[in-house]
């Protein structure tokens, strides 16, 4: 399993409309191949600041299968367009300690 994080830095005045846009969007995210499951969740220190936790089967499920398919465009047209600056996005992997 991969979990891929992304920290999203919404524009102030739009934090309504990206968690409605959310709302949508997840539609999207979840039913594409090697997707398991998702959250998202608001920061309590800067309220316009998100961090969107997926999971995913394999990195290329979300590199290759979701952002290199057409309903990434769709996700795009609904979520990009409120973020300032563009999130970083990076992979991890669990660590099995004994």
């Amino acid at each position: 399993m991969i979990l891929e994080i992304a920290m999203l830095d919404v524009i102030p005045a739009q934090t309504l409309e990206f968690e409605q846009a959310f709302a949508q969007a997840q539609k999207i995210i979840s039913r594409m191949p090697g997707y398991l499951s998702h959250e998202l969740q608001r920061s309590l220190e800067k309220e316009n600041r998100y961090v969107l936790l997926v999971q995913w089967q394999t990195l290329e499920d979300h590199t290759i299968g979701f952002r290199q398919s057409p309903e990434y465009q769709d996700w795009k047209k609904l979520l990009h367009h409120f973020y300032d600056p563009f999130p970083v996005v990076e992979h991890f992997v669990k660590i099995n300690l004994p």
